[in-house]
């Protein structure tokens, strides 16, 4: 049989000829460049491949060698810290080797093969193991112990298990049939990885943003889409995220961004610091960077590899949280590959498969028993960042994202040019794990939180209608209960749903915090309207020290709440009883 050669070249798409004994995502090396190529289609003795590299300089006729394997994530010890391309390549090494850019058939591993870790075993030999089940654990960062897993769908008895300083290529032990057990495994990153048992959504994931954690919440293991066009504030949302959301590991995927813009969060990220370590965020995190100008085959490739790896730390039993930066950046390139693939579009352009393509990747987020022993669950939670053009949510990728997120983080451009942070448009904004949450946060924080939600929820939406009114007849022509709910919106706004991302002290709200904020806010509206019906007028009630006390209380050090909180209830019951002013 012949070997395989380039028979046409349309872009990142080449077909080769003759096609017997390939299989469809099988990966091969194209050209005598050896580049990175995935196998997309078959037709007859043709394979249509798609190429991971810049094809520049690639003629007909040349060899095209099929490697018998899937685009696969290297997974182990070594992940933290590290920052990828979208087909796994670590980036910092590809600079100290080659430079800023990137040779073409270029060929990494994931993992650092040279380094060791002390690996301390779990299990006692003749020890019946299958896939999942812990061996034991690497100390991979400060207090932070990675188990060691046996490879989904490896199983036997054991015969030998070893400690001490081990590379990821030195077996930790070996199975009675010969099957070799090391510190990494290797996993096809379109495949999802098995898990023993779906558990139900519960617990909320604490964003440490009052706006998302009170009105939008979302449930660990839940998905989130986040619209907003250029401006609106998606990376600085994400940086916090990363820094203070509730999550034991944080993957970032940048997917076909500008790349001035990830310059700036790759230069940002290790910056960050940790509040529960006060290490580098890098230390519980990994990066897979894509940018605009890479080949889009490997934009398309560049979400599989994270929620791969997003995946594995989930099965470790750990909370991981997953953001995505942009899902509409890898439509494009499903577009693009549709396009020279000949296929039927389908609205503006984007394939027919776009949905259910988006489905299966949301479907792979939730919360788990993994499967093997100890047991233990995990949970991811997915956040993605969708960027409609123009701002317009009626858009293919849009639509097709809302049909399977269960909260919408909707961000606006007007919000964001006021300077409120989070930009979150709380009209078109909304959350189908509220619900879900509720008896957490009725539990941990107060059994009030539903009801000061749902009015947080009331006034906003009053101040909506009255504010356009107002336009028309001017707020002056408003009755004082109506310009009171104006007043409290307004506090509403710039005190609590409004933060700080560079204020020590209000970058991140506890829940406590958000709550009793929240609630006073509330109180200031149903207490002062008591006032205005016994007769008094708004123009003589001072909510001045109020609202000093409530920036008091949004302002202050964790340890200064319940003081805080205690001053504001003050100022609140002298307002609501004091006597009118002569």
């Amino acid at each position: 049989m012949s070997p395989m050669r380039v028979q046409r070249i349309n872009g990142s798409l080449v077909e080769a000829t003759p096609a017997s004994g390939v299989a469809l995502y099988e990966l091969a090396r194209v050209g005598e460049a050896k580049l990175l190529a995935e196998v997309i289609g078959l037709s007859g003795d043709v394979a249509i491949l798609q190429v991971y590299e810049d094809t520049n300089g690639l003629a007909v006729g040349e060899p095209v060698q099929a490697t018998g394997g899937t685009l696969q994530a290297e997974l182990g010890p070594g992940l933290l810290g590290s920052i990828l391309d979208g087909l796994g390549r670590p980036l910092d090494v590809l600079a100290a080797e080659t430079g800023p850019f990137v040779p073409p058939g270029r060929e990494l591993r994931m993992l650092d093969a040279a380094r060791s870790w002390r690996f301390i075993p779990s299990l006692e030999l003749g020890a019946r193991v299958g896939g999942g089940d812990v061996l034991g654990s690497v100390e991979e960062r400060p207090g932070f112990a990675h188990r060691i897993l046996v490879p989904p769908g490896v199983e036997g008895t054991l015969a030998s298990l070893a400690g001490g300083d081990l590379t990821v290529d030195q077996p930790v032990g070996t199975l009675e049939d010969g099957t070799l057990l090391r510190l990494s495994h290797l996993w096809p990153v379109r495949r999802p990885r098995p898990v023993a048992e779906r558990l139900p959504l519960g617990r909320p994931f604490l964003t440490g943003q009052r706006i998302l954690d009170l009105l939008f919440p979302v449930a660990e293991g839940g998905t989130v889409a986040v619209p907003g066009g250029f401006g609106t504030g998606k990376t600085v949302i994400e940086q916090s995220l990363a820094k203070h959301g509730d999550a034991d590991v944080v993957v970032y995927i940048g997917c076909g961004e500008r790349g001035n813009e990830m310059a700036e969060v790759l230069s940002e990220f290790p910056r960050l610091t940790d509040p529960r370590s006060g290490r580098s965020i890098m230390d519980r995190t990994v990066m897979v960077v894509n940018t605009s100008n890479m080949p889009v085959a490997a934009r398309e490739a560049s979400v599989y590899l994270g929620i791969t790896i997003a995946e594995y730390f989930r099965d470790l039993g750990l909370r991981v949280a997953l953001m995505a930066d942009s899902l509409s950046r890898w439509a494009e390139a499903l577009r693009e590959i549709g396009a020279r693939l000949q296929e039927m579009p389908g609205e503006e352009g984007y394939p027919t498969y776009l949905a259910s393509r988006l489905a299966k990747f949301y479907e792979r987020a939730g919360r788990a028993r993994a499967v093997g022993r100890p047991d233990r669950a995990g949970a991811l939670t997915l956040i993605s960042a969708v960027s409609p053009p123009g701002g317009d949510l009626s858009e293919p990728v849009s639509q097709a994202t809302l049909r399977v997120a269960g909260t919408l983080w909707a961000l606006d451009a007007d919000l964001a040019h006021q300077r409120q942070f989070p930009a979150v448009d709380w009209a078109t904004s909304y959350s189908l794990h509220a619900d879900q949450t509720t008896p957490w946060f009725a539990e941990s924080v107060d059994v009030r939180w539903s009801a000061v939600r749902a009015r947080t929820l009331e006034l906003l939406q009053r101040d909506r209608e009255l504010r356009e009114i107002a336009g028309l007849i001017g707020p002056e022509a408003l009755q004082d209960a109506d310009r009171l709910v104006l007043a409290v919106a307004q506090l509403l706004r710039e005190v609590v749903l409004g933060q700080s991302a560079y204020h020590p002290n209000d970058a991140r709200s506890s829940p406590e915090k958000t709550f009793h904020l929240a609630s006073l806010a509330c109180a200031v509206a149903d207490r002062v309207a008591a006032r205005l019906k016994a007769g008094t007028g708004l123009s003589e009630l001072d909510l001045g020290p109020l609202r000093r006390a409530l920036v008091a209380l949004r302002d202050g050090a964790p340890d200064e709440l319940a003081a805080r909180t205690a001053a504001a209830t003050l100022e609140l019951d002298r307002l609501s009883a004091a006597e009118a002013s002569p």
